[in-house]
């Protein structure tokens, strides 16, 4: 029998890549996400490409009774969940000046308690079972701020916050539950298309940016590896890591160029769409506009995935290293 997966903002972007790429590796997926038809394209699409199960569920992560039924039915038609995975998010793209209560409280009950909803729904099931896996999914923008993200980075923030104290009650408890984080890069997804923007210009990555295959495959790595925490990709590791040593170096270079970054020179349509509080209907996918400036891989996840193969060839280097060095100095 199949292994179970849940994978939020399962219809386009990172989930939908993430969903695919458990699929690709034998699960039966369940996808949460807001828009039915999208969904459901997704969904049959997945089941005739890997032969798997897929179920659809139309879900706001937003709403946590909504995620407890996704959960109930998902163990109900599926089987129990093995894993589940949490990516839904929704950002906009404008100064605090320009917002609104309401978007905030929108954006942070999506990327925020979306995680904390579909979290205590599987966890609850995990629980009783003592087995099963967990994957929050982060952001460098989780540790290094941006402007004309506040809504965003306040709620990444926050996931991680809630990981670090779920994770210790996960240990004193000696549960066998695997929690586990994955922090992204900039990713070619639709959210740059659909966001709800306020600058007038049309939003971008800030490069590099990777496709989102990469995120996909490090989330599935998580999920079936014992890792605390991946970084997914060097820019996120650099932003981390940088930010530890100079935040307010970092501050007063995002003042300068994290608006430019984040904009292209396009003109915003006066009636673009925004997904904040009502799914853009379209036949979206895993990929947003981008393909052309976008990386098919990683060399960091790839030395991440096998840290093991590199750390016995760095010794056999330093092995040698000292063999040589002991063959010269008795030649000496």
């Amino acid at each position: 029998m199949n292994k179970v997966v849940v994978v939020t903002g399962a219809g386009a972007g990172v989930g939908r890549a993430a969903a695919e790429e458990f699929a690709r590796h034998g699960y039966d997926v369940a996808l949460l996400s807001r828009d039915p038809a999208r969904l459901a394209r997704a969904a049959d699409e997945i089941q005739h490409a890997y032969g798997v199960r897929a179920l659809a569920i139309p879900t706001d992560v937003a709403d946590a009774e909504r995620v407890e039924e996704a959960a109930t039915r998902t163990e109900s038609e599926l089987g129990p969940i093995d894993v589940w995975v949490n990516v839904a998010m929704a950002t906009v793209f404008a100064p605090v000046s320009k917002l609104t209560a309401q978007e905030f409280e929108r954006g942070t009950q999506v990327t925020y308690l979306g995680q904390v909803h579909g979290t205590m729904a599987a966890l609850s099931r995990m629980r009783t079972r003592n087995r099963g896996t967990i994957v929050n999914v982060g952001s460098a923008l989780g540790y290094r701020s941006v402007p004309l993200q506040s809504i965003y980075c306040g709620a990444k923030f926050a996931v991680r916050g809630f990981t670090d104290a779920l994770r210790s009650e996960i240990i004193h408890d000696r549960l066998n539950v695997h929690l586990t984080m994955v922090d992204l890069p900039a990713l070619n997804t639709p959210q740059f298309d659909w966001a709800l923007n306020k600058m007038g210009r049309k939003a971008k990555p800030v490069a590099p940016i990777f496709q989102p295959e990469v995120a996909a495959r490090a989330i599935y790595f998580a999920a079936t590896h014992k890792r605390r925490q991946v970084w997914v990709g060097f820019p996120t590791a650099k932003a981390i890591l940088a930010n530890r040593i100079a935040p307010g170096l970092l501050d007063r270079y995002l003042a300068k160029a994290g608006y430019e970054g984040q904009l292209t020179d396009e003109p915003l349509s006066p009636d673009a769409p925004s997904n904040l509080f009502d799914p853009v209907p379209g036949d979206f996918g895993a990929h947003g506009r981008f393909d052309r400036e976008s990386k098919p891989a990683s060399l960091e996840m790839l030395a991440v995935r096998h840290r093991g193969v590199l750390c016995a060839l760095a010794s056999i280097g330093i092995a040698g290293g000292i063999g040589l060095l002991i063959r010269k100095s008795r030649g000496a």
